[in-house]
């Protein structure tokens, strides 16, 4: 059976949560993860009802939006789907038999890892901050650099990055399923062929595509339910659109109202991480090393260098993407923090501190959107009932959770708060330096 839309895809859900339900437990998705031993990579997440596929009966749900981002080569498929999601949870794709998908990308915590940057292989901590999975379909670019464009290219480049899986090619990583009868079965089925690079990756893009998240309190409140968010909540959306100035990225258009995406589909530089870095020098060795801006080249400088700051300059070589990075999708951010690209956040309160102050104003490179917004402290906590509102209802327990530890931290610890900063002008930029 064929199935290119969600609405298709619901009759195979009772087929394939069979195969979701596989084990239940490990990481309960509350509060951050618990700590490593050295040189070990984190424990292999289990499958369990959170990791089954997603329905089209989701209040908000984008019927269009979502048949459109399914390529027609791919399509939804039980058996293609059913076979990379065993692909998605098996340790085998990793050198040594340690590190899945699922390691990065963990159900439990909405398809995060609660880290500010992940670990892979051997406990080696990358640079960058693992982003939901969740919506991952609905993305014009994937990475927070946007180097690559599609879900399977997206699945190919932690399998062979150092600081991730660890493999020495894609072609070591089927090698090692190859001979698994199962694996044999699952790939005939669902491509007419053994096993094979290509059907391997897709079969884990195709996965990857059930996982549409809406059905949060603010779907219900658009779709007309006026007592699904609070009043604090209803603020926080109105401040979204107007003096917090969030729409001018997280919208798909400045002067319209966005309650599917959350994301302009673009990357800015919003002042994070790029003053502890020696940026000239550091663009200066990009253009060198990664002039053909292959993307194995790019992940790995990306993930395990310095480098890593730099962001969309990786791909573009552009001064104006300096330290740019991919707007993420706001759906069930209160349970996939750390916060930004490099984790660097703790809570949503210092996320709205930060915009607040206008933070990174001695940055050359910045969002000329940023600014000080002088907004209150009662405004900020509304701001954070608005964004906590966009928790999937699957997550409702763990967002629960997380709102009042992440209230409880914002009480005694408010490490990016600068009420002065917040309400005074907003200063002279400095000019790019020549490199």
């Amino acid at each position: 059976m064929r199935a290119t839309s969600f609405a298709a895809f619901l009759v195979l859900l009772p087929i394939l949560s069979a195969t979701a339900a596989e084990t239940v437990g490990g990481d309960t998705g509350f509060g951050p993860p618990p700590a490593l031993e050295p040189g070990k990579a984190p424990p292999l997440p289990k499958r369990g009802p959170l990791a089954e596929p997603r329905s089209s009966n989701q209040v908000g749900f984008p019927a269009a939006l979502t048949a459109s981002a399914i390529p027609p080569a791919s399509p939804l498929t039980p058996a293609a789907v059913a076979l990379g999601e065993k692909l998605f949870f098996d340790g085998r794709l990793s050198d040594d038999g340690t590190v899945a998908c699922a390691t990065c990308h963990d159900p439990a915590r909405a398809f995060t890892d609660g880290r500010p940057v992940s670990i892979g292989i051997h406990g080696r901590a990358g640079q960058r901050n693992a982003p939901t999975v969740l919506n991952a379909l609905y993305n014009k670019t994937q990475f927070w650099d946007g180097r690559v464009d599609t879900l399977e290219q997206q699945a190919a480049l932690p399998i062979t990055n150092p600081f991730e899986m660890g493999s020495s090619s894609i072609a070591a990583a089927v090698s090692r399923i190859a001979g698994d009868k199962d694996y044999q079965t699952q790939f005939m089925q669902a491509f007419g062929r053994d096993v094979n690079e290509q059907d391997m990756l897709r079969a884990i893009a195709t996965y990857e595509r059930t996982l549409a998240s809406f059905d949060a309190p603010f779907d219900r409140y658009i779709a007309g339910d006026a007592g699904a968010i609070s009043d604090s909540a209803k603020r926080g959306w109105e401040l979204f659109n107007t003096k917090a100035r969030c729409n001018l990225c997280h919208a798909l258009a400045d002067n319209k109202r966005d309650v599917t995406a959350f994301t302009d589909n673009d990357f800015h530089n919003i002042g994070i991480g790029i003053l502890r870095h020696h940026v000239g020098p550091l663009a200066q060795q990009a253009e060198r090393e990664l002039a053909q801006g292959r993307p194995p080249d790019v992940d790995t400088a990306a993930i395990t260098s310095e480098m890593s700051v730099l962001g969309r300059f990786l791909i573009t070589k552009r001064q104006s993407d300096i330290a740019a990075f991919k707007t993420p999708d706001l759906r069930n951010i209160l349970v996939t923090g750390p916060y930004f690209h490099d984790g660097s956040m703790q809570t949503l309160w210092d996320v709205v501190d930060h915009y607040n102050k206008g933070d990174g104003l001695t940055n050359p490179w910045l969002d000329e959107d940023i600014q000080p917004l002088a907004m209150t402290e009662s405004e900020i906590d509304d701001l954070v009932a608005f964004l906590a509102s966009l928790t999937s209802s699957p997550y409702k327990e763990a967002g629960d959770h997380e709102y009042a530890r992440q209230l409880a931290l914002s009480r005694v610890d408010r490490p990016q708060r600068d009420t002065a900063r917040a309400f005074g002008p907003k200063p002279s930029q400095p000019k790019p330096p020549p490199f």
